[in-house]
């Protein structure tokens, strides 16, 4: 009957006190430390479903100016193909001339950085 944790040789009933209680003591600390662990994950799964709601919306802010952006875009692709057609080359050879310029002027600052 030891494992019942009765002792052998006294009274019927008794628990040996020194087991029983070793045991329990045992018990409780490694429940209060499951409780602890258990505690911090909930908060740690608190924290986590914020952070995902919040880059959800995020996300969805910029899907809606990437759209802008780009038909911002497709109307100045479109206004260029317009010019290009048109009389106007020498405007478009002019814009080339200065965006070309432009990449060289940048080109140089970066290679002297």
């Amino acid at each position: 009957m030891r494992r019942a944790g009765l002792s052998e040789g006294g009274p019927p009933g008794n628990y040996v006190a020194s087991g029983y209680s070793v045991y329990e003591e045992e018990n409780e600390h490694l429940q209060e430390g499951l409780k602890a662990k258990v505690h911090a994950l909930k908060h740690l799964s608190i924290d986590i479903g914020n952070e995902v709601k919040y880059q959800n919306k995020m996300l969805g802010e910029m899907d809606s100016d990437f759209d802008s952006t780009g038909g911002l875009l497709g109307a100045t692709i479109g206004r260029l193909k317009l010019i290009s057609r048109g009389s106007q080359t020498k405007v478009y050879c002019y814009m080339l001339l200065f965006a070309l310029f432009v990449f060289i002027v940048l080109y140089w600052v970066i290679k002297l950085r």
